[in-house]
């Protein structure tokens, strides 16, 4: 049986590289359609050049830093989240909205990592 590598075992590295892949997915498809759609005649600019490989590499490098590192970060961000709409999360809270007059509270669920302070007991 072939052992996995020690680095793809960490489920944040795994977590990382399966939304960098998607995040190279997404830029490689906004490349294929600019130039299918060919906006302002950049298709035919770049394949104009001598070599339409530098273009369209500094461009997808581009896309692919853009757009990987957006899907690596919403992964990061929605880390403690339940996606699945469970009522496993905080307490809801009304909070009073008044801008305009006769509005009603409005019941929004609690942050996960928000939780009361404690005080501090000088011993």
């Amino acid at each position: 049986m072939p052992r996995r590598s020690a680095l793809l075992g960490q489920p944040l590295f795994r977590l990382l590289a399966i939304n960098l892949a998607i995040g190279v997915m997404i830029a490689a498809l906004l490349l294929g359609g600019l130039l299918y759609l060919n906006p302002g005649h950049l298709r035919d600019l770049i394949f104009a050049d001598d070599s339409p490989g530098t273009a369209l590499g500094l461009l997808l490098f581009g896309f692919v830093v853009t757009f990987g590192s957006a899907a690596m970060g919403s992964a990061i961000m929605a880390m403690g989240t339940d996606l699945r709409g469970g009522d496993n999360g905080g307490k809801k809270l009304a909070l009073p909205i008044e801008l305009i007059s006769g509005a009603e509270a409005i019941p929004v669920r609690a942050d996960h990592g928000a939780r009361p302070m404690r005080r501090r007991r000088d011993i």
